[in-house]
C-alpha cells in the first residue's frame, strides 16, 4: 500500500513539475494581459468607492423583484454571499486543475487571459452606467439613516486610492446598474460551460448563477433591473468577445503541443529526427520515400526504378 502511493505521489509531483514548466514560459509571453487585467480590478474597485461618495440615499423605489420575493433580512443576507463565493472559488480551483488531473484540456494562463479580458470589457461598462445614473441603494446600510449610506469627504487622496479594503468593498453604496456578482459569476459559469468536460456539472453551475440571481434581489443588494441588465450584457458581451479572441488550443486532442514554444535543443532534435526518418524540415519533402539498393528514391521514381532494375 504504501509502494502504491509512494509511486502515485511521485508521479503527481512530476506532473505539477512539468505543467509548471509549460506555464512558465506561458506567462512569460502574456503576462502583461494579465497584469493589465488585474490592475483593472483595483481600477474597477476604486471606480465604485469613487460613485459611493455621489450616493444619496433615499425611499427604495419600486421593484417587481422585491414585490415577489421575500426579504431575507440583515441576519440572513450572508447566504447571497455564501453562494457567490461557492462560485467564485469552485471556478479557481478549476483553472488550476491543469497541475493535478491526468486529463486536461486548458493552459490555466490562457484561460486567465481569457477571463480577465471578458472581465475588463464588462466591468468597462458597468462604470459608465453607474456613473451616469445614481440610483439610491436598496441595501441596508445605504438606506436612509445608515452612517454608511453616505461618506463625508476624503481628507487626501491616499484616502481614497485605498478604497478602505476590504470594508470599502462590502459596504459600497451607489455602483447599481449592474451588478457586479453577477459579471463575475456569468463570466466564469460561461467560461466552464465552453471549456468545461462535465455536463452534469455544467447543469449545476447554471442552476447556481439562476439562484444567486434570486437571492441578490431577495437580500436587497440590487435592484432586479441590475440583474437583468447583467444577465443579456454579460452574456452579449462574452459572445462577441469569445469570436474575436484566438481560440484555446484544445489540449485533449494531443496536438495543442505544437502551439507551444519550442526551445533550441528541442528545435534540433526534432528536425534531426525528420532527417532520419529521410525527411528534411521543408514541406517539398514531405514525400514517402521508398529505398532501393542502398538509395532512397521518391515515391513518383520507385515504380520507374523497381521496372528498371
Amino acid at each position: 500500500m504504501s509502494l502504491y502511493i509512494g509511486r502515485e505521489a511521485s508521479k503527481l509531483w512530476k506532473r505539477i513539475c512539468t505543467e509548471t514548466s509549460t506555464e512558465i514560459v506561458l506567462l512569460g509571453e502574456n503576462w502583461k494581459y494579465i497584469l493589465g487585467g488585474l490592475i483593472f480590478q483595483y481600477i474597477h474597485g476604486l471606480a465604485a468607492r469613487g460613485v459611493h461618495y455621489l450616493h444619496r440615499p433615499g425611499p427604495t423605489l419600486q421593484d417587481l423583484g422585491f414585490f415577489l420575493l421575500p426579504e431575507l433580512g440583515q441576519d440572513r443576507a450572508y447566504i447571497s454571499e455564501t453562494v457567490f463565493s461557492i462560485i467564485f472559488l469552485s471556478f479557481i480551483l478549476w483553472t488550476f486543475h491543469p497541475f493535478f488531473s491526468k486529463s486536461k484540456k486548458i493552459y490555466t494562463v490562457l484561460i486567465w487571459c481569457r477571463v480577465l479580458a471578458f472581465l475588463v470589457a464588462c466591468q468597462t461598462l458597468r462604470i459608465i452606467t453607474f456613473y451616469s445614473t445614481q440610483l439610491p441603494g436598496p441595501n441596508y446600510h445605504c438606506r436612509e439613516g445608515s452612517k454608511l449610506a453616505r461618506l463625508p469627504r476624503p481628507d487626501n487622496i491616499l484616502e481614497v486610492l485605498l478604497i478602505n479594503f476590504p470594508r470599502g468593498v462590502l459596504y459600497g453604496c451607489g455602483d447599481l446598474i449592474f451588478s457586479s456578482h453577477m459579471i463575475f459569476s456569468l463570466v466564469f459559469v460561461r467560461t466552464f460551460h465552453k471549456y468545461g468536460t462535465h455536463r452534469f456539472v455544467k447543469h449545476c453551475a447554471w442552476l447556481t448563477v439562476v439562484t444567486q440571481s434570486l437571492l441578490i434581489v431577495a437580500s436587497r443588494k440590487h435592484y432586479t433591473v441590475d440583474v437583468v441588465v447583467a444577465w443579456y450584457t454579460v452574456n452579449l458581451v462574452v459572445f462577441f468577445l469569445d469570436k474575436k479572441l484566438p481560440e484555446l488550443p484544445d489540449r485533449s486532442s494531443g496536438s495543442a503541443s505544437q502551439l507551444l514554444p519550442l526551445s533550441k535543443d528541442t528545435r534540433i532534435k526534432d528536425e534531426n529526427h525528420k532527417l532520419l526518418n529521410g525527411n528534411s524540415g521543408e514541406s517539398a519533402d514531405w514525400r514517402p520515400r521508398t529505398q532501393i539498393n542502398g538509395k532512397i528514391a521518391e515515391e513518383g521514381n520507385a515504380e520507374a526504378a523497381i521496372n528498371g532494375a
